[in-house]
């Protein structure tokens, strides 16, 4: 018996490997992809035709728009390169972002093998309806800028190395050692996802004063003229290096038997246009024109491929000349005026927006005309900007629209906010001042997202196991109970009497480091014996914010030799009583010969307090609510951010010394004291506002403190209110514009 149980095992696993042998071998069998083959053997699924990019489809060529999405490469507590997302996770996005009415995914470079193994599987299982994606080639950006010579031996090969690489990953025929410092993905690429393929997008943004610096170094280089791709007469240098770098892509791709479209990627600052109110040099310093290459017997085509953001270069909110055209609502709109402007300079051509979109965070990072700034935005607010520009992309002609972003990156920075945080640490924490963390429709939101609501509702607190009491005995509060997670320090109160913010003030004023004002108008009379760095006021809906101390205002401290008007000593001094609005810049001074025209600096607050209900399920959910009162209870959350904390994974908190070298010092504390009273007619509840009175024993409150999380990070996956309004407007559009679809006068 023992031996026929034996032998059935072997023939089991015999089988098993044949079988699994076979699938491997005949799996390209099973894509059952339509498309026209060539006389020489070659298919082609995708193609461009005169303005359009079209599909071969029930044995025709049809019009096709690119209802698309990018893709980022990571999730919370991990890094790009880093192999964190799951095969799971991929069909699963899979799904969720064709039913938003998506029909491409962009990323940007190599992904994991998981990414390509999961849309082949995804795919096969959606033959009548698959998703497709444009594959990105990350160049190597930072010795581009480093060398300013694009033409450098190392710099070339390293690029012509990496776009192989990409090709035979995307065919499933090689192996890669990954590189999870540099980002790059590797491992072993086994599934053929060709077949789903819309096209290529060779490069990255490129840094002006390095193409200038090319074409200055390499003037008389030669025409470029390739097997499939060739500069035009009048290209400059960089445009030929960009010919060889689409024809070497070309070529790669002919040997697995497809052709694809081909496109390089670019961006506002180095279009072919000119910006006549742009203020700074360097943001219309040179062109990179897609109409300087041709496609040579490619019969997919080619195209080309932009971002296109509504507040960024400046002059969409300076320059005149792009705010002649009126959108469907009858406002002038420099994006609209942009867009067609665009479209015009590339005739006989598609064109694609390839990044467009707008944060849902507190923090912002530049100005926009009609509200459209890079941040700001609540899910619902990003949502219906969101709809706005596609709509106008696909009015306007495009052949395609991908949306940035998929899912939100705790790991991105963004100028105005690195310098307050630890780069190392930037994945750890969720940090809503760095709007570029948060371009996504789906939202990686802190682990507490799904477990506490702010809402005026303390039954979710009973729930809670990491709470603690904060035994802080002070007239107006029975008690205050603390806790938080990856984005924020959560506290709820419980008043005395129900409270009214049309009538009395809260204040709940924050301690974590020696110094800051121990006096000050917010105090009415009051002292303290240790100074307070941040303080909250809940009032009124229009009153309620974030404050900081003076002297510890991080702010003026790195931007008053920037632009910043100049500062009253008295605020640099220690324990000066002055709480100032917690702002981050959006735009440096500008001034000749450095810009075109002379523009002041620019900052705006971010420490206003929205009062809100954050529970998702209800009808009147507010993102950005930071606080509510429902009769005796209080709840609120603060932003790691506005306390202070450069990295709350680890208690490090921005110290008082001035920044070195544009960089503040960070300093670990053992966590936050909170010192909370009550006004309510000019007075203190409860308090001896007389000179005579003690100080308030700031150093005999109760510390909340908490464990550091290290790289151990939880975090609830949700879709944004943004992700179902672009559902509703992505179903709405079938196909390009036709010409009575065009948006704008």
């Amino acid at each position: 018996m023992r031996k026929w149980l034996k032998l059935l095992l072997r023939i089991g696993l015999v089988l098993a490997i044949v079988a699994g042998a076979l699938y491997y071998w005949l799996r390209p069998l099973l894509v059952r992809i339509e498309s026209t083959t060539l006389a020489s053997g070659i298919h082609v699924k995708f193609k461009t035709e005169g303005t359009n990019v079209e599909e071969y489809a029930n044995q025709a060529w049809q019009p096709y728009f690119a209802k698309g999405i990018n893709m980022g490469a990571t999730i919370p507590g991990h890094f790009p390169g880093e192999l964190a997302i799951s095969e799971d996770d991929y069909e699963r996005w899979f799904g969720m972002i064709q039913d938003m009415g998506a029909n491409v995914i962009r990323v940007y470079t190599i992904m994991m093998p998981e990414f390509y193994e999961a849309l082949s599987k995804y795919n096969m299982k959606h033959q009548k309806d698959p998703l497709f994606f444009l594959q990105g080639v990350w160049s190597p950006e930072e010795q581009l800028i480093e060398g300013q010579d694009a033409f450098d031996p190392k710099i070339k090969e390293k690029f012509e190395q990496e776009i192989k690489d990409a090709v035979a990953a995307v065919y499933g025929k090689t192996t890669l050692t990954p590189e999870p410092h540099s980002g790059k993905a590797g491992g072993a690429y086994k599934f053929n996802a060709g077949p789903y393929l819309m096209g290529w997008i060779v490069g990255t943004e490129w840094d002006p004063k390095m193409v200038k610096g090319t074409n200055d170094l390499h003037a008389d280089t030669p025409d470029y003229t390739g097997k499939y791709f060739r500069n035009k007469p009048g290209a400059n240098a960089f445009e030929k290096w960009l010919a060889l770098m689409v024809d070497t892509a070309a070529q790669t791709e002919v040997q697995y038997g497809w052709q694809h479209p081909m496109a390089f990627a670019n961006w506002v600052t180095t279009d072919p246009i000119a910006h006549p109110g742009e203020p700074l040099v360097e943001e219309d310093l040179v062109s990179v024109d897609p109409t300087h290459i041709e496609a040579v017997n490619w019969e997919a085509g080619y195209f080309a491929s932009y971002h296109v953001y509504p507040y960024y270069p400046d002059f969409f909110a300076f320059d005149k000349s792009f705010q002649e055209m009126t959108n469907s609502k009858g406002e002038p709109d420099s994006y609209l005026t942009y867009l067609n402007k665009l479209k015009a300079a590339h005739p006989n051509m598609p064109v694609m927006v390839t990044e467009y979109g707008v944060p849902a965070s507190v923090g912002v990072a530049h100005l926009g005309t009609l509200g459209r700034d890079q941040g700001g935005h609540s899910e619902k607010q990003q949502g219906e900007i969101d709809a706005d520009l596609l709509q106008e992309i696909h009015g306007s002609g495009y052949a395609g629209a991908i949306l940035f972003t998929w899912q939100d990156e705790w790991f991105k920075k963004t100028w105005n906010t690195q310098r307050y945080d630890e780069a190392d640490r930037r994945a750890y924490w969720y940090n809503t001042l760095t709007n570029e963390s948060f371009f996504g429709v789906l939202g990686m939101f802190p682990s507490k997202d799904n477990k506490l609501f702010i809402d005026g509702d303390a039954s979710d607190w009973n729930k809670l196991k990491d709470k603690t009491k904060l035994d802080v005995q002070v007239p107006g509060f029975e008690e205050i109970w603390a806790t938080h997670d990856e984005g924020y320090l959560y506290l709820q109160a419980k008043l005395s009497e129900p409270f009214d913010p049309s009538k009395e003030s809260i204040y709940f004023g924050a301690d974590t480091l020696p110094g800051g004002n121990r006096h000050g108008p917010e105090l009415h009379g009051m002292t303290l014996d240790e100074g307070l760095e941040t303080l909250i006021e809940l009032s009124d809906e229009n009153k309620s914010r974030m404050t900081i101390a003076s002297n510890y205002d991080i702010h003026s401290r790195l931007y008053e030799r920037s632009g910043l008007p100049d500062i009253d000593p008295k605020e640099k001094q220690d324990d000066s009583g002055i709480f100032k609005p917690w702002k981050l810049a959006v735009n440096y001074l500008l001034e000749y010969p450095d810009s075109r025209v002379n523009h002041p600096f620019g900052d705006v607050e971010v420490g206003i307090l929205e009062r809100g209900y954050s529970d998702p399920s209800r009808s009147d959910y507010n993102s950005k609510a930071m606080w509510q009162v429902q009769g005796q209870v209080l709840e609120m959350r603060i932003p790691w951010m506005l306390l202070g904390f450069s990295d709350p994974s680890s208690l490090s908190v921005i110290n008082y010394s001035l920044p070195s070298k544009n960089k503040f010092e960070m300093t670990h504390v053992k966590g936050v004291r909170f010192v909370p009273w009550i006004v309510k007619n000019d007075e203190v509840v409860g308090r001896d506002n007389s000179a005579a009175a003690q100080p308030i024993p700031v150093s005999a409150m109760p510390l909340y403190t908490w464990q550091g999380w290290e790289d151990k990070v939880n975090y609830v996956e949700r879709p944004k209110q943004s992700y179902y309004i672009m559902k509703e407007a992505l179903h709405k559009i079938n196909g390009p514009a036709t010409p009575t679809d065009q948006s704008g006068s």
